[in-house]
Order: C-alpha cells, then sequence, then structure tokens
C-alpha cells in the first residue's frame, strides 16, 4: 500500500472475468519485445521496453507518465502498462508462468519477498542492477535470503496531520499530543466544540493493515504475534472511534484517497494519512494543515511503516540477457544517484538515499517535518519476509471485524484472538 501506496492508489475491484481480461491484457502488451532468442545468452537487443507500474491515477498525459518515457534507451520503444497494485503480482505469475512478462515492473514493497520467493524476479546481480547506497531500513523489503532482487524507486510513510484551525477552537495544542490519551482527549474536545474527529483508511486488505501498523507498532505488538494483547489494544482504539463517533463510519471501507478527501472538508481535526499528500496539505487554502508524528499508546512517536515501490527485473527464460540489460538501463534511469529526486518528485515520493533526500528536504520546506519520521519507518516484512502475506490478511479481517463491531470490546477481542487460534 501500501505503497498502497501503498497507498495513495484506489483499490481496485473487479469480476472474475474483468480479472481474466486484465491479465490477457496485460500479458499482450508484453509480447512486443522485439528481438526475442530461444537462447538467454545471446543477449538479442530489445527493441521495445515493456513496463508495468502501479500508478492507474496517472494517465498518459501525466507528468509521470512522459517522465517514464524520458527512460527509453535510444533506439527504443518503452511501453507502458498499469494495474492496481493488488492486481500486478498475479499478473506477472502469470507472465512469468508464459514467458512473457515485462522488462520492469514496479511492486508494493511488501509483495517483493513473495516475488522473489516464487521466482518472478531475477536476482538484482543477474541484472546488473547497482544496489549501492539506499537507506538500509527502505530497502530492507528487497533482499530475501541474502539475495538483493530490487532497489526501491523512492519511499513514503504515514503521519498524523491536524487542523489547526480546528484545534485553535477548540483549545487544544497539537504539542500535547504525545499518547493515545492525549490523542483522545484532544477528540474529545474537538468534537464537543461541534467538529469532527479522525479520518483513516480502514478498508480491507493491505491499504488498511498499512494504516493500522503505527497503532499496532505503537501498542507494542510485534507481528510475529498478531493476536496478542498489545494487538488488541491498537484493535480497540480505533473501534473506539467509530463507536463515539469521532471517526466517520465510512472509515471501514475508505481507502487514503477518500479519507484524505474527507479531511480537505475542513471538518476533521485530524487525518492519518501519507507523506505524498505533503504537497496538498501545504497548497490547499481552506485551512492551516501541519503534520506530527503518529503517538505511541504511551508516549513518544509510534514506529510508522515504509510505503513506496521496488523497481525489478521480471524472471525470462528466452533471450534473459537481452531483456535484463535493457530493464538495468531503464532501472539506471529510475534510481541512478543523479535521478533519484527527480524520480521521486514525480511520485510525491522522498528519495531512498540519505544524502539524496537530504536534497530534497533542504529544497522544499514540506518535508521537513516527514525527515524523522521516514529514517525511522520499519519495513513491514523485515521480520516475517514473504510470511508478511498471510499475516497482514490475518490482520485485516481482525481489523475490519473491530470497525464493525463500533467499540464492542468482547468483540474486538475476538476478532484478534481468532489470529492467534489460527
Amino acid at each position: 500500500m501500501i505503497t498502497t501506496r501503498s497507498n495513495h492508489r484506489l483499490t481496485v475491484f473487479a469480476g472474475v472475468a474483468a480479472g481474466a481480461a486484465l491479465v490477457t491484457s496485460l500479458a499482450a502488451c508484453s509480447s512486443g519485445s522485439g528481438g526475442g532468442s530461444s537462447d538467454d545468452k545471446t543477449g538479442a537487443k530489445i527493441t521495445t521496453i515493456n513496463v508495468w507500474d502501479p500508478y492507474p491515477q496517472y494517465d498518459d498525459s501525466s507528468d509521470w507518465a512522459k517522465y517514464l518515457q524520458s527512460c527509453a534507451p535510444e533506439g527504443t520503444t518503452l511501453k507502458r502498462t498499469t494495474a492496481a497494485t493488488a492486481d500486478l503480482l498475479n499478473n506477472l505469475t502469470t507472465a512469468v508462468k508464459e514467458d512473457n512478462a515485462p522488462d520492469v515492473v514496479m511492486l508494493d514493497n511488501p509483495a517483493v519477498p513473495e516475488a522473489a520467493s516464487a521466482g518472478l524476479v531475477a536476482p538484482a546481480e543477474d541484472v546488473g542492477i547497482d544496489t549501492s547506497g539506499f537507506d538500509a531500513n527502505l530497502a530492507g523489503p528487497g533482499t530475501v535470503s541474502g539475495t538483493t532482487y530490487g532497489v526501491p524507486i523512492g519511499a513514503n510513510t504515514l503521519g498524523l496531520y491536524y487542523n489547526a484551525d480546528i484545534l485553535k477552537k477548540a483549545g487544544v495544542d497539537p504539542a500535547s499530543i504525545t499518547s493515545w490519551d492525549a490523542l483522545n482527549a484532544a477528540l474529545e474536545k474537538v468534537t464537543k466544540a461541534g467538529d469532527k474527529g479522525i479520518t483513516f483508511a480502514g478498508i480491507s486488505g493491505e491499504e488498511g493493515v498499512f494504516q493500522f501498523l503505527p497503532w499496532f507498532w505503537g501498542a507494542g505488538a510485534n507481528l510475529k504475534e498478531p493476536g496478542s494483547a498489545q494487538a488488541t489494544e491498537a484493535g480497540q482504539l480505533v473501534s473506539d472511534w467509530i463507536g463515539k463517533g469521532y471517526a466517520p463510519k465510512s472509515a471501514i471501507s475508505d481507502n487514503q484517497s477518500a479519507s484524505w478527501d474527507l479531511f480537505l472538508t475542513g471538518k476533521y481535526a485530524f487525518a492519518e494519512n501519507g507523506s505524498w499528500f505533503a504537497q496538498a496539505a501545504s497548497t490547499q487554502k481552506k485551512f492551516k494543515a501541519v503534520m506530527m508524528p503518529i503517538p505511541g499508546k504511551d508516549g513518544g512517536s509510534a514506529p510508522v511503516p515504509t510505503g513506496g515501490e521496488f523497481v525489478l527485473a521480471p524472471t525470462h527464460k528466452s533471450n534473459a540477457a537481452g531483456h535484463y540489460a535493457a530493464a538495468k538501463q531503464v532501472i539506471e534511469c529510475l534510481v541512478g544517484k543523479d535521478n533519484q529526486v527527480k524520480t521521486a518528485d514525480k511520485l510525491g515520493y522522498f528519495a531512498a538515499n540519505k544524502d539524496q533526500r537530504q536534497k530534497q528536504i533542504d529544497s522544499d520546506a514540506i518535508w521537513k517535518p516527514w525527515a524523522a519520521a521516514i529514517e525511522s519507518a520499519q519495513g513491514r516484512t523485515t521480520d516475517l519476509g514473504s510470511a508478511y502475506t498471510p499475516t497482514s490478511a490475518a490482520l485485516s479481517t481482525a481489523l475490519q471485524s473491530s470497525l464493525n463491531a463500533a467499540g464492542d470490546a468482547d468483540a474486538v477481542k475476538q476478532a484478534f484472538s481468532a489470529i492467534s487460534a489460527g
């Protein structure tokens, strides 16, 4: 997501027939890589380089699409195909099986260990990708069982935005919000003053889990024990927000874009959301929007998850050397040291290299509040690797049950106990 971004992308749901059509369409888009050979050592030149990305919100007229096109090496054509994050891994599985994969794919970082374990992406060393210089916490998901497969195209994370005008009206000092109790007290004050509380994305799937993790980790929970008492406390926190009317009932199905739109109405005091909205927060005129770290249960800043995609070269059998040579050129264009900031800026991301990121922060003040958060962010797959996927699915189920329980403590406890039982 998350990100989906994690994160800021809309989750797309489709029927079986539509899903099958999408897979077929994506596979067909990959069939134009000219110069194919049955011998993977020949390295026949690829003249049409196929790139898959998870940014359907950026159409072909967007700055991102134009920037990506500029990465086509001389004498080649770059063909971009885009699909929702939730679909890309399944589409890639089919394409690799048929030896019809794209040359470059961008996967949400929690999907990388699963893709690597399934043999869907090639080791970076085989492709010739430079993996040096990236921050360890941001690059972590790209290494599986000691082998590095890809590098982050950029990074993002979560923070707590607040409407300074609403807090001032309610007599809430934002500097005092350093714990769950303080946040809940602020929510009570702003709602009693006639405003609304907090927006967040509780949608089913990875995007909702991505937004839940700061509260989960902030309670002291660990992904190796997703049904723990601490995890239940985090579930109770967000469940109570629904039950007390601090958060809208739509949070159960809101994605990050929808919850951000609610915050932009100017009616809500807080919004848990991503760094990719920092620019939008700084330029909107309805109210003063400010970012603060998400508070941990008993004080201090809660750990936040790393968001953003990894850029990788899918596995090929026929003419692997040719496909990997093409992939290397595009990947170098996107994440080479001279281009990391330009690429990250196009996506509203941070560069995943500390020195390059500092250039961003120095050039635009909107990034300064986020610097500490991104540097201390945690990888979602760091502890579990490919086992993160089923754990995330279980957490999503428990979160959905908790939100629907609207504060019912027995129901929340039962929802997380079900993970332990499983």
